[in-house]
């Protein structure tokens, strides 16, 4: 297996510190430029190898965006890429759109709940996740991969890839930081535990 993966470029949402989920929020100026820099760095990691990958990109439109800006500074049509249900971001439910300050001073409890287990917290809200739960569905898209691949997806979802193939504890998955201007990389077999994944 071999995966480049790409978080999508910064949105407003993000550099306010709100609980993005699976809102559709647009990428902000500097998200645009972050996914055109991504996009001239596979260029040169890919090179001639470029046609023996698969492109796929979660539906929401910021990871959409970002991939097709990123195909663009490749030299690609921004158009030759598939989409993926499963490498969607994570559900915060009825906490999307709010902040953490904002939540505290409504529902100081369940923030402090989260804080005490943030990996396995699931958010109020019909359709809300954990971290956990997200993981499940992102497990099985790894399984999944049957072919080189550059991947656009989500914070919570390079969370779940540290912790299923870096072998991270539930604390540092949730708490490391997912950059949305590098690329990372997962090369080797899950199956037998050999992969290895980290930032380029």
């Amino acid at each position: 297996m071999l995966i480049y993966m790409i978080r999508h470029g910064q949105t407003d949402w993000n550099a306010e510190g709100r609980m993005q989920g699976q809102k559709d929020i647009g990428l902000n100026e500097t998200g645009r430029a972050q996914a055109s820099e991504n996009g001239r760095q596979l260029e040169k990691i890919l090179g001639n190898a470029v046609g023996r990958f698969d492109f796929v990109s979660s539906p929401l439109g910021r990871t959409r965006d970002t991939m097709e800006r990123a195909r663009l500074a490749m030299g690609l049509p921004a158009d030759g890429y598939r989409l993926d249900d499963r490498l969607k971001e994570l559900s915060f439910g009825d906490w999307e759109g709010s902040t953490l300050p904002e939540l505290a001073r409504i529902s100081p409890d369940r923030v402090a709940e989260r804080a005490r287990q943030k990996w396995s917290f699931i958010p109020p809200g019909e359709d809300a996740e954990s971290y956990e739960i997200l993981s499940w569905r992102i497990g099985a898209w790894l399984t999944s991969v049957e072919r080189p691949t550059v991947c656009v997806s989500h914070g919570g979802v390079v969370r779940s890839c540290f912790r299923l193939i870096g072998h991270v504890s539930e604390d540092e998955a949730c708490e490391m930081n997912i950059w949305q201007d590098r690329i990372l990389k997962i090369e080797g077999n899950t199956e037998a535990g050999t992969a290895t994944i980290g930032w380029i």
